[in-house]
């Protein structure tokens, strides 16, 4: 199974869905989306196959989004999207899309949905929750 993964380095939580991706076999594409950027087409298309609205998507915390006005709740999601497009750091991560469907992957255990088969384990979230013990199991 081929995954592409909509990464930030500088991101933890990120990081680990990566890991898990790598463990998993499952080939991942990845995608500094940071330095790639986004178009509106793009992110349209993530977010329907998601399940996903703009608002949904934005990333609040260590962004610009609220000094921007983003987060009041009168912002169309046409003006969420150009600001997206214009920052990508805006966008939440990490998006993952696997044949088995498109997920936000916050928190990193969202990514085992995605998956064929479990990876084996021990792994843990970035917190340190026991995502799947050393026998394999799933835990959360």
């Amino acid at each position: 199974m081929t995954a592409v993964i909509y990464h930030n380095p500088d991101c933890g939580t990120s990081r680990n869905v990566l890991a898990i991706l790598n463990a998993a076999d499952a080939a991942p594409v990845v995608i500094d989306y940071l330095h790639e950027g986004w178009t509106r087409p793009q992110l349209l298309g993530l977010f329907a196959a998601a399940g996903l609205t703009p608002r949904e998507a934005l990333r609040v915390s260590r962004t610009p989004a609220e000094e921007m006005g983003l987060t009041a709740p009168d912002i169309s999601d046409d003006a969420l999207l150009s600001a997206m497009v214009a920052h990508p750091i805006l966008v939440n991560r990490p998006i993952v899309c696997t044949p088995r469907g498109v997920r936000l992957c916050r928190p990193s255990e969202q990514v085992l949905d995605l998956l064929d088969r479990l990876p084996p384990g021990p792994l843990a979230r970035e917190d340190g929750q026991l995502i799947i013990d050393a026998e394999g199991n799933r835990r959360v």
